[in-house]
């Protein structure tokens, strides 16, 4: 018996070095993923593992797994990003409730509250970038920011037309808006917005497929209200190209007042249209 412990010993570690081999500049650390039998680990590695460039070892006892990973290529973020879109939490990335609810009934592992700190992306060799390193890094940084772009824009055209009042127009952007929420890789967003993305996008689809489905545009101001409220949260941690402005109307939601954002600093009411068109004020230019 313990002849058989040590040549699975052997086996193992000659796994691993065989994997550090074919991983250039090979780093590894150590960190703890959630889950429960042996389809997780399965599940967590293929969802890791990227040929010659990362490596996942899970272990479902301790639930902690080993990254080996080459970092002039990835970073432990995006190896967490992609097991998070699998289903699996990390202490720095929460899967998706949707995908959490679709793994089989053995698989779902009993899901901690998390905090919404974000772990900043370390190298540990600088000496290992290059310039054709850095010109995909800008790359990757260009298509992070068209790809909420669009969310944003989609947003705009939706005050746009419930400025103009026009409930048709409204449900047409709101579908626009929808199929762009759709569109978003989670595996794109930076730390910031993957944690404010994980928070709202469930309500942001609700809100916006309920202004989608009717012409009613009271009922679609009821929903551009919430709408706006996480739009602003994602808004806050993304990167923009111009200012955008945070305005607020004391007199919509019975006079609870509401907020919305604008590309522009003027004020045009989405809440009361032409009725009271100049309505409110800016209270915050993000920048």
């Amino acid at each position: 018996m313990k002849s058989i412990k040590i040549l699975m010993a052997i086996t193992l570690l000659l796994s691993f070095t065989a994997c550090n081999a074919q991983i250039k500049n090979a780093k590894t650390e150590s960190v703890k993923i959630y889950g429960n039998c042996g389809m997780c680990e399965s599940t967590i590695e293929t969802a890791g593992n990227i040929k010659k460039v990362a490596q996942v070892d899970w272990n479902k006892d301790t639930k902690m797994a080993t990254l080996t990973y080459d970092p002039s290529k990835t970073n432990q973020d995006e190896i967490l990003k992609r097991i998070a879109l699998a289903g699996y939490d990390s202490d720095q990335f929460l899967a998706p409730d949707d995908v959490y609810a679709q793994l089989p009934e053995c698989c779902q592992y009993e899901r901690v509250k998390k905090s919404e700190t974000a772990k900043s992306v370390t190298i540990a060799d600088h000496s290992m970038h290059n310039h054709n390193t850095m010109t995909d890094k800008t790359t990757e940084t260009k298509q992070e920011v068209n790809q909420l772009k669009a969310v944003f824009d989609n947003y705009f055209a939706l005050k746009d037309a419930l400025v103009a009042s026009d409930g048709n127009l409204a449900s047409a952007k709101a579908k626009e808006l929808l199929n762009a929420l759709n569109a978003v890789q989670m595996n794109k967003l930076s730390n910031e917005e993957h944690t404010v993305w994980m928070k709202v996008i469930k309500d942001l689809k609700f809100d916006t497929e309920h202004i989608e489905e009717t012409k009613d545009v009271g009922h679609q101001r009821d929903h551009f209200n919430t709408l706006s409220d996480n739009m602003y949260q994602l808004l806050k941690v993304s990167k923009q190209e111009t200012p955008t402005y945070y305005q607020h109307c004391p007199m919509a939601n019975n006079g609870k007042g509401a907020n919305w954002l604008s590309k522009e600093n003027a004020v045009k009411n989405p809440y009361y249209g032409s009725q009271m068109l100049t309505c409110g004020k800016t209270v915050e230019t993000i920048e």
